[in-house]
């Protein structure tokens, strides 16, 4: 048997031998890699987002992407024929980490490397940004950043401010291949001052799971976390109490499995193959 059709087996891809997905009533679902790469669904995932709707359940949009506001991805989801709740059903790593500043540090003067339209957000949203004279510093998700902001960034974690980031994952998929995330940046930032993040939001950390399950009104043990990566979305999932699903459909892939201390619940092509079992 071919190694790949052996793994297939083992695995059991595309099987809920343990009846677990009757069990999930909320789910929160990946974008990149999961239901869309760039501006294309991924084969079937308007289906599984109309069975879940059908079948009573409910879900959110999940992403580590910061370097979006919500008000982006909104536009985004219309354009590709998606109707969405923005106030329930979209969830990034930056809404996260506002709410994470707002009850770890409140009043506090932020420094946010970040794109201009993420800043707007997170002021909006009631986080004070100082470039000036900041008392900590916040790192998104940029893809429109000056050398002179990285240097800035760089003096200002050497002075040992706290340091937050929104998310830890190192590529960000695209369909023509990856592009570097913010965790590049951390490393990048960490050869030139010494310093890792203190504090990471996003996926996989309790966080954002925290923060995803009051937004909408969920239990852990009847939620699920779907996405291709192991090391942010699956890991969310198992790490807090929820389950974690894997799907093929992005960044990781069953070749990953034997050297990743995440084990998925469930594993699937694409979201796709779940349709059956809801």
């Amino acid at each position: 048997m071919p190694e790949r059709d052996r793994m297939r087996t083992e695995y059991r891809v595309n099987c809920d031998p343990g009846g677990i997905i009757p069990r999930i009533r909320n789910f929160c679902l990946d974008m990149d890699g999961t239901v869309y790469l760039d501006n294309l669904w991924i084969d079937g995932a308007k289906d599984f987002l109309a069975k879940l709707t059908a079948t009573g359940r409910k879900y959110c949009f999940m992403t580590n992407n910061s370097s979006k506001s919500a008000s982006i991805y909104v536009e985004k989801l219309l354009n590709m024929g998606l109707v969405i709740d923005p106030e329930k059903q979209l969830i990034t790593s930056g809404h996260a980490t506002v709410d994470y500043l707002k009850r770890k540090y409140p009043g506090k003067r932020v420094y946010l490397f970040g794109n201009p339209m993420v800043k707007m957000e997170f002021s909006e949203r009631g986080v004070l940004i100082d470039e000036e004279h900041p008392d900590m510093v916040v790192t998104s998700f940029c893809t429109s950043f000056h050398y002179r902001d990285l240097c800035r960034l760089c003096d200002l974690v050497r002075e040992g401010l706290p340091y937050v980031a929104t998310h830890p994952d190192f590529n960000c998929p695209t369909k023509t291949g990856f592009i570097p995330d913010i965790g590049s940046l951390s490393a990048y930032v960490e050869a030139s001052t010494g310093r890792r993040p203190d504090k990471v939001v996003g996926k996989p950390e309790a966080e954002i799971i925290e923060y995803a399950m009051r937004t909408m009104g969920a239990k852990p043990e009847e939620s699920c976390v779907v996405g291709d990566r192991l090391y942010t979305d699956v890991k969310s999932g198992v790490n807090n109490g929820l389950y974690g699903i894997f799907v093929l459909s992005g960044e990781a892939q069953l070749e990953d499995l034997p050297d990743s201390d995440v084990k998925p619940h469930l594993i699937f092509d694409s979201v796709k193959e779940i349709i059956p079992y809801l």
